[in-house]
């Protein structure tokens, strides 16, 4: 359908009456009705081709009917939604589906705690427990990181705008420079390093280091293999606890099920949300080495930790995990996105920057900023959805669903490719 012609719903009633606070409704500006895997239709019948995915909360797709069966069966048995952290079928299918298909091939016995059932509160998580573990306060970060909206995770988040947003100081913090970030040429975990050896540095021991493999809401920045591994190896030796953030780099998205695979590397705790909960469904888990579990019971809690429709949800997204074949599948994607990434950087170079990310997270950042935020607009009119990232949202973003299907994801990125076109006709206008 051709969305540049057919005419848009009006948004009067959330411009009223919605918050302020409110965002990707202003930058794609429709009323959705409608979505199957990468697809999603509004109210007037524009389709539009999904490269935002939810933010990475969608890897299986809108309306996956293999989730969605299980979810309709378990709904018309009575099956139980709201459980608090109680025992039920769900749950148990869910944990014991996760520890035979993700921890038992990797050789690990972390203990699985349910959080609050969001990304920031599986973080919180986190740094509460590694603060008790260790009786200490500090925790390492990184530049341009991002680990969430509330007081604890946006004190180690170092988005400006973000962190001015709470209100008051955040401490406890000590952030240090990501992999690249002064450059190929400067080797950031050996500054790391010297700081933490040297007594005159004014860096306490900290209780924990928290990171992301690759940094999506910074900018599609990549840690190598070699910087993760000699990170590990010094939280070892000097006993901080490495926190791994795979929110919305894990369950796939970077190819492995998660982004620090390629590593060989075991953090001492995990986060994940987003898709873990399969169906977009709200959920979150702290994976937490036994030794470290050390909580009293009820001293972090949370009403919604018992989302049975999440549990279910997430049980099933999991059989795509029973063999390397999805795996490969993403690959294959992979490598057309890169592809064609390349072809669109080498057909506009004055308006092109470089080429980040891995497997279905990559992007384009561009030398003039807001281009990124220009070209989502061009590419929302003509049906594609994708977002920006990054300090400056310098960083056009492609995040579309792992299962989507390959001629629409030619689609998709064909009209990228005549977005781009738009974008460098009007910068030769100027």
């Amino acid at each position: 359908m051709n969305n540049q012609v057919m005419e848009k719903p009006t948004l009067t009633v959330f411009n009223n009456l919605e918050s302020e606070v409110r965002s990707y409704c202003r930058s794609f500006q429709t009323v959705f009705e409608k979505a199957r895997n990468a697809k999603l239709w509004d109210t007037q019948g524009n389709e539009y081709i999904d490269f935002f995915a939810g933010a990475g909360a969608l890897n299986y797709g809108h309306n996956n009917e293999k989730i969605r069966d299980k979810l309709v069966n378990y709904l018309m048995k009575d099956g139980v939604t709201h459980s608090l952290d109680m025992a039920t079928e769900a749950k148990e299918t869910f944990l014991t589906r996760f520890q035979e298909i993700i921890l038992k091939p990797r050789g690990w016995d972390h203990k699985v705690m349910f959080p609050g059932p969001t990304g920031t509160n599986a973080v919180e998580a986190a740094l509460k427990i590694a603060r008790k573990v260790t009786g200490r306060s500090t925790v390492l970060c990184f530049t341009n990181a991002f680990h969430g909206m509330s007081l604890g995770s946006l004190a180690v988040t170092g988005n400006s705008f973000k962190r001015q947003g709470a209100g008051v100081d955040l401490s406890n913090s000590v952030f240090m420079p990501y992999d690249g970030y002064f450059g190929e040429d400067v080797d950031t975990m050996a500054y790391m390093e010297k700081l933490l050896d040297d007594p005159g540095s004014g860096i306490p021991l900290p209780a924990a280091v928290i990171v992301e493999a690759v940094q999506g809401e910074g900018g599609l920045n990549s840690a190598s293999r070699q910087w993760l591994q000699r990170l590990a190896r010094i939280c070892q030796d000097k006993g901080i606890l490495l926190i791994l953030d795979d929110i919305q780099m894990g369950c796939g998205r970077t190819g492995p099920f998660f982004s620090f695979d390629d590593a060989g590397i075991e953090p001492d705790i995990i986060c994940l949300s987003k898709s873990i909960g399969g169906y977009g469904l709200p959920m979150a888990i702290t994976l937490i080495k036994p030794e470290m579990d050390i909580w009293e019971p009820g001293e972090h809690n949370g009403t919604f930790r018992g989302n049975n429709l999440g549990f279910v949800a997430a049980a099933e997204a999991l059989e795509y995990w029973r063999t390397e074949d999805f795996q490969l599948d993403i690959g294959i994607r992979e490598t057309q996105i890169r592809q064609s990434l390349e072809g669109v950087a080498k057909e506009y170079p004055e308006i092109s920057g470089t080429i980040r990310g891995r497997g279905m997270i990559q992007g384009i950042a561009f030398d003039k900023a807001e281009l990124a935020g220009r070209l989502s607009e061009i590419a929302f009119e003509q049906g594609l959805i994708l977002e920006t990232s990054g300090p400056h949202s310098e960083v056009a973003k492609l995040m579309p669903p792992l299962t989507i299907e390959m001629n629409t994801l030619t689609q998709g990125l064909g009209i990228l490719k005549n977005s781009m076109k738009q974008l460098e006709a009007e910068e030769s206008s100027l």
